[in-house]
C-alpha cells in the first residue's frame, strides 16, 4: 500500500491524546471494534494468553514497526506536533501514525461520498495506555472501538503491534487501515440505526451481534474497493496503490480475529458458538471480500434472512 507522495494530510480528524494519561479501568465501551472488548474479554474468560507466533519485522517495508515514531515512553504528542509531522503523503509512507491520519481521512471521504448529508464525520482518538470515553474509562487492553456515544473512535496505536506478536497477524499498512475502516463502520451502522436492531448481550452463530461486526468487515472492504479512486479535499486520491498482498494480509488478519480461531488458539482450546459475538475466521473473510468484489455497501445485507447460511 502506497500513499500519493504530494498528497495534502488534514490532522483534524485526529484527536491525539497520547500521554494524556486517563482513569485505568479495563472497561470499553459500546460499538465492538475488529477485535476490540470482546476480544479482550474472551482472553480473560477463557484464560487465554498471548498466542501466535509473529511475522518478522526485518526490512519489510509492510512490517509492523515501532508505532510512536520517535515519542519515548510517557511523552506527549500534541494535535499541533501530528499537524508538523503529517503534512504529506511522504510522510504516510514512511511513518505510521501519519499512514493512520491518511487512512481516517480516505475513509471518511468515501462515507461522505456514499451517503452524502447523513453523513456525519468522527474523529479517532489516538491515546496510549487509558483514556475517558463517552462509554466509560478504558485502556489500551480493550483494543479499538467505536464509542456511539460520543460517536468517536478511540485506538491505542500500539494495538497494530499486538495483532502481529499475539494474534501472528502478517500486518502492515493495509492491515491498519482495515481496522480502521470496520470501526467507521461501525459509525456508519450507528448513523444509519443498524445498531438498533441488536440486542445488548445478544450472543451464538447467527446472532445481532456476529451480523453487525460482519457487516463491518464488509463495509471496510467497499471502503477498500474504492480507496484508491476516493477524491481527498485537493481533487486527488490520497492513497495510489494497493496491492493483492495488502488484500492478502487483511484476510490473513481476518482469519485471525474470528471467534473459533480465538476460542481455540488463545484461549482454552474448546470453541463455543453460543459466545460468538464477531463471527467465524471464515465468515470475517467472507464478508470482507463480499464488500471488496462488489464495492457497493447494499451487498453488506448480513441481517438478511439466510445471509450467515
Amino acid at each position: 500500500m502506497r500513499y500519493r507522495e504530494d498528497a495534502r494530510l488534514d490532522t483534524s480528524d485526529v484527536q491525539d491524546r497520547r500521554g494524556g494519561g486517563g482513569r485505568a479501568i479495563a472497561l470499553g465501551g459500546g460499538g465492538l471494534g475488529v477485535v476490540g472488548v470482546v476480544v479482550v474479554l474472551l482472553l480473560q474468560l477463557l484464560g487465554g494468553g498471548g498466542g501466535g507466533g509473529g511475522g518478522t519485522a526485518g526490512g519489510d517495508p509492510n512490517a509492523l514497526g515501532p508505532i510512536l515514531d520517535g515519542l519515548g515512553s510517557g511523552e506527549t504528542a500534541s494535535g499541533d506536533e501530528l499537524k508538523q509531522a503529517c503534512t504529506t503523503g511522504k510522510d504516510a509512507n514512511s511513518r505510521t501514525e501519519c499512514a493512520v491520519v491518511a487512512d481516517i481521512e480516505s475513509i471518511q471521504d468515501y462515507w461522505a461520498g456514499r451517503l452524502g448529508d447523513r453523513y456525519q464525520r468522527s474523529d479517532t482518538v489516538f491515546f496510549s495506555g487509558a483514556t475517558d470515553t463517552g462509554c466509560g474509562s478504558a485502556t489500551s487492553g480493550v483494543g479499538p472501538f467505536y464509542c456511539p456515544a460520543d460517536r468517536l473512535v478511540y485506538i491505542d496505536l500500539s494495538f497494530y503491534d499486538e495483532l502481529r506478536t499475539k494474534f501472528g497477524a502478517e500486518g502492515g499498512l493495509f492491515v491498519d487501515a482495515y481496522v480502521l475502516a470496520h470501526e467507521y463502520g461501525h459509525h456508519v451502522q450507528d448513523l444509519l440505526g443498524t445498531d438498533g436492531r441488536v440486542q445488548q448481550g445478544d450472543t451464538g452463530p447467527t446472532s445481532g451481534s456476529v451480523r453487525l461486526e460482519l457487516q463491518a468487515d464488509c463495509y471496510a472492504g467497499t471502503w477498500a474497493k474504492h480507496a484508491t479512486t476516493v477524491p481527498s479535499d485537493g481533487g486527488a486520491p490520497l492513497i495510489e496503490q494497493i496491492t493483492q498482498d495488502d488484500v492478502d494480509r487483511a484476510l490473513d488478519t481476518a482469519g485471525r480475529i474470528g471467534d473459533d480461531f480465538i476460542q481455540r488458539e488463545l484461549g482454552n482450546g474448546t470453541v463455543d458458538e453460543q459466545s460468538f459475538t464477531h463471527g467465524t475466521s471464515a465468515q470475517r473473510r467472507q464478508w470482507f471480500t463480499t464488500g471488496y468484489e462488489a464495492g457497493d455497501p447494499n451487498r453488506c445485507d448480513t441481517f438478511a434472512r439466510g445471509a450467515l447460511g
